[in-house]
């Protein structure tokens, strides 16, 4: 079985943009080669002339709602779908995310206990298209009045520390691998909710110790500052959103930058600010929550890219107005309201992602020995980041050494 290489190509490694053009060779799931010039094919070997196109890693998305209904292909006005159509719609939405360039999710919560855990052992086994998937439980939320929207609310969790441990467990033995908390409520759904806590430090911990007795990695919905120091003394690992944060949180988050990974999810909120709803469906209050979010996550990121943290795109997609598909747009949020260069966003969502997905020393690279999740971009991306949110730019998108994508299927 030959080889695949891509010669002629502009090659964004991860971190950067190598100088002038070069050739890349893939052999089963990896790459083995990354060279200036061109690289002399082998007998069998299938050559693709970039022509001066991008080559990179692959997206990782970190915020993904795959369950979450509404798509670039189908938009759902709510978030309740008969159980048939939500396992349906989910390997769908996996589908979209590869369609666009994401080859890997990390999944921040799902509607259902097991549909992310079922659907990634069909990707995993070729039965399905999709991104390498870090899959979640529900997103787990106690007992609460006038929830909407709210996906924990589809089973009674109990409360105390003990029924923290039992959940993790249970959620674990189910084979997910990330475990999602509402450790705070939320102001878009409820004004003021971002400022109440969830749970207590207790309960918090005690998901913690499980989790690693569990071999599972907690995930976090914190908008109040107390909410993230909770997620820290509990030893959480990816903390979303973090807007409210204060200067004890932004110094406790600094001191473990090396172990947590921060995903603001900017996408939902401009969408938000975006929406043009129907007369009938009043979005002021989730409007104005959003304003204030941008204002505060305008100052709050760059702070904490100062301070050395892990940050990565990922916006909430799936909702009706913010649907899956869309997700590239993170990265050029962060380049408008972040003051992050398109290739230090570039680096987040592929270099880091390939961290936070667990597999920093094989995936989100183009370096020998790394998988082959790749994308070949008409255009420069390093130039202008928004290339990435046109499909059709996309001329092929490689997982695990095989084309979703082919490059010769794209120019038909």
């Amino acid at each position: 079985m030959g080889g695949i290489i891509f010669n002629n190509v502009r090659i964004f490694d991860g971190a950067q943009l190598r100088p002038g053009c070069g050739a890349v060779r893939v052999e089963g799931n990896s790459i083995t080669e990354v060279g200036n010039g061109s690289i002399l094919p082998q007998p069998g070997d299938r050559v693709i002339e970039g022509q001066g196109m991008t080559l990179m890693p692959g997206l990782v998305e970190a915020h993904a709602h795959l369950s979450w209904p509404s798509s670039v292909e189908r938009f759902v006005p709510g978030m309740s779908l008969p159980p048939e159509d939500l396992v349906l719609t989910t390997a769908r939405n996996a589908r979209i995310l590869l369609d666009h360039g994401f080859t890997s999710a990390y999944s921040a919560g799902a509607l259902s206990k097991t549909v992310e855990v079922v659907l990634n052992s069909f990707i995993t086994s070729g039965g399905m298209p999709g991104p390498r998937l870090v899959a979640s439980s529900i997103e787990r939320s106690p007992p609460q009045d006038n929830a909407e929207l709210d996906p924990g609310e589809v089973a009674d969790h109990g409360s105390g520390p003990e029924a923290m441990r039992a959940f993790v467990r249970q959620c674990a033995t189910l084979g997910a691998k990330s475990v999602k908390f509402l450790l705070s409520g939320e102001d878009a759904l409820m004004p003021g909710a971002s400022q109440q806590l969830l749970y207590t430090q207790e309960e918090a911990s005690a998901a913690g110790e499980q989790a690693r007795a569990s071999g599972v990695w907690l995930a976090c919905h914190a908008q109040a500052a107390e909410a993230v120091k909770m997620a820290l003394r509990a030893n959480f690992r990816v903390l979303y959103h973090c807007t409210y944060a204060d200067e004890e949180a932004l110094d406790m988050l600094e001191a473990k930058r090396d172990e947590i990974y921060i995903a603001p999810a900017i996408g939902i909120i401009q969408a938000t600010l975006d929406a043009a709803p129907p007369p009938h469906f009043d979005m002021s209050h989730m409007k104005r929550s959003a304003a204030e979010v941008l204002e505060l996550q305008k100052k709050l990121i760059p702070e904490l890219k100062r301070r050395g943290l892990k940050i990565l795109p990922g916006g909430d997609y799936g909702f009706p107005f913010n649907p899956n598909g869309r997700n590239a747009r993170d990265l050029e949020l962060f380049v408008q309201h972040f003051g992050y260069t398109p290739e230090e966003a570039l680096s987040a969502a592929t270099m880091l992602g390939g961290e936070l997905m667990g597999m920093g020393d094989k995936l989100g690279q183009v370096r020998p020995g790394f998988l082959a999740d790749l994308l070949l971009v008409d255009g420069d991306p390093v130039a202008d980041v928004t290339v990435l949110q046109d499909r059709s730019r996309l001329r092929a998108i490689m997982k695990d050494g095989r084309f979703h994508k082919d490059p010769a299927l794209a120019a038909l």
